[in-house]
């Protein structure tokens, strides 16, 4: 008989998993009317712990995945729910206990050798939906029923863990990826790849980076790469000594690697910059001016890595909220001589899960949304309350607040058709409201997401906070 789960904020509230699969074919709309121009599913991924911890602390990042879709056509909405029925998912289920275990610092649990946990995005891309974790392959499954179809290593030619933050080039149609410890566990190296429209990879490079690092995401523009290590470290002599397996040591800097993308991995121009962490960027672009080439991004900057110790092993907190991460710009000259970069801050309103308009994805872009913090949280369980649409030229923000005991999640922009101008379209979402300890699905005009939803329907459970999701037009 499965036990219950500890009194862990990170598996308690909306934190805590949902049990069951379902499947909903009608869902009821309970405020508005769901846009004629909107067809298509939304797709959420995130951690949903099949069985309890070891007793040993659990890591939120460690959950199994559990992909939630949304399906809209014809003004009617679908519901479906499915575990990743990764290789870790089928052995535990078939034991009916947890083999695997859920916290970074335990490594002798008896099958972590078969850890994916295929939990933190989930993309569609050269005809399939692909659930990610950054430390193992890309996970198949079918895009209306979830049903896993087994891991994909690009035709044998994939070797490595695999980024969980592919980036999609809108021109050409490519996704390009990488991996941290590309090596093996604890090994500084990192891959880059590309993988062409139709799913054949086509490049598959290593080189080292300065230190051991958790890189949980990187940055593409047109024409550049930028693979950013931040002091999140990775040290195996810490290891090995009893230290913690991931930790924030900002003695080592912050390390920002830039390379074209018609270039070869030699090529890397490293920046260096103060100690911080980003857990997401929003975009970045090449610029050539007066003859000079720039790289700018726009990311979600914290001061240090949240949810993880510092490197003496002493305690930090458990919460996205123990520090605050602002959207900042960097902006890299590369002709210049200099290691260094600029920086300016765009928002003072902090947040996470930043998002663009993906048609612009690596080109020069206006609007950018995330979901932020208006309210100060009043409990570890708490998480984002508010959805932003910035102009990031003039820093003018609209916002919309869901009311008091509701959160919001990853904001997700829908084009209001193929030619629609930058933002003109949908914000869909989605709201955990505490109160009737169920989620709802949202639909926000962004003439003014701060009217509120023009659709709200209700889910027949509730969606666990999680990380990343994406549309997909039918």
């Amino acid at each position: 008989m499965t036990r219950p789960f500890p009194n862990d904020p990170m598996l308690q509230d909306n934190f805590a998993p949902v049990m069951g699969e379902c499947d909903a074919p009608d869902l009821v709309v309970i405020e508005g009317e769901l846009p004629e121009g909107l067809s298509g599913s939304l797709y959420r991924n995130g951690p949903n712990p099949m069985f309890p911890p070891l007793g040993h602390q659990h890591h939120w990042f460690l959950g199994e995945g559990m992909i939630h879709a949304i399906h809209v056509e014809n003004g009617k909405a679908a519901y479906t729910n499915r575990w990743v029925h990764t290789d870790q998912y089928k052995v535990q289920r078939a034991a009916g206990e947890r083999l695997c275990s859920t916290s970074f610092e335990d490594e002798g649990a008896p099958r972590n050798d078969i850890r994916n946990v295929a939990n933190t995005n989930i993309v569609h891309h050269g005809g399939k939906l692909l659930a990610l974790d950054e430390g193992s392959l890309p996970v198949v499954m079918d895009a209306r029923t979830l049903e896993t179809r087994g891991s994909t290593d690009f035709g044998g030619k994939y070797v490595g863990p695999f980024t969980a933050h592919p980036k999609l080039d809108p021109r050409t149609g490519e996704m390009l990826a990488f991996g941290y410890m590309a090596d093996g566990p604890g090994t500084a190296a990192l891959s880059y790849s590309v993988i062409d429209a139709k799913g054949a990879l086509t490049r598959h490079d290593r080189f080292e980076a300065p230190y051991a690092s958790m890189v949980h995401d990187f940055i593409t523009t047109d024409e550049h790469v930028i693979f950013p290590v931040f002091p999140a470290t990775i040290d195996v002599e810490r290891i090995l000594n009893g230290g913690p397996t991931i930790a924030w040591d900002p003695k080592v800097g912050t390390r920002i690697g830039i390379m074209r993308r018609d270039a070869g991995v030699e090529s890397i121009r490293w920046f260096e910059g103060e100690a911080c962490y980003v857990y997401h960027p929003m975009n970045a672009h090449t610029v050539h001016v007066d003859g000079r080439t720039r790289v700018i991004a726009d990311v979600m900057k914290y001061p240090r890595v949240p949810l993880f110790p510092n490197a003496d092993g002493s305690p930090a907190g458990r919460s996205l909220f123990d520090e605050t991460a602002l959207l900042v710009r960097w902006t890299f000259d590369l002709d210049d001589n200099t290691s260094s970069y600029r920086e300016e801050p765009l928002s003072d309103l902090g947040g996470e899960f930043p998002r663009l308009d993906e048609r612009f994805a690596g080109l020069a872009n206006r609007r950018g949304f995330y979901a932020a913090n208006r309210r100060p949280p009043s409990a570890a369980n708490n998480s984002f309350d508010t959805l932003v649409d910035i102009d990031l030229a003039t820093g003018q923000r609209h916002e919309w607040e869901p009311g008091e005991g509701r959160f919001v999640m990853e904001p997700v922009f829908v084009p209001r058709h193929e030619k629609a101008a930058e933002g003109n379209g949908w914000l869909v979402s989605l709201v955990y409201d505490r109160s009737r300890n169920l989620s709802d699905f949202v639909v926000l005009d962004t003439d003014d997401i701060a009217r509120g939803p023009v659709a709200r329907v209700e889910l027949p459970n509730r969606v666990p906070f999680g990380f990343h999701g994406n549309w997909r037009n039918n």
